[in-house]
């Protein structure tokens, strides 16, 4: 990732659109800042969100609230609590995510 041209600023959260994305179960609501070619969301899960599809773009992630569970294609499955993060590669490991309880979570891709 290069972060290229990009002045100084301040992000109010709450100030931003929240945008509704589809999902198998639950809700996903999204407040996006697209910031030359890097996109930075604050992304709130509803409890029960499981998501519709195995997603193959890189992230870097951070779970702020909630509890977010993580398959990969390959059968591995992880759970981030608050603080903790993880990190992929485009086109590395596909991975779909589900939030029994909700999630709120900060994402860099």
């Amino acid at each position: 990732m290069q972060l290229h041209h990009i002045p100084f600023d301040t992000t109010d959260w709450s100030s931003l659109p929240r945008e509704e994305k589809s999902a198998q179960a639950g809700q996903a609501f999204w407040r996006t800042r697209q910031l030359g070619d890097v996109r930075v969301r604050m992304v709130e899960y509803t409890p029960g969100y499981v998501s519709d599809h195995w997603c193959t773009k890189g992230h870097i992630l951070l779970c702020l609230s909630g509890e977010l569970h993580t398959e990969l294609e390959d059968g591995r499955r992880f759970t981030l609590t608050p603080g903790m993060s993880y990190q992929v590669a485009d086109s590395a490991e596909p991975h779909r995510s589900s939030a029994p309880q909700g999630a709120t979570l900060f994402i860099v891709d």
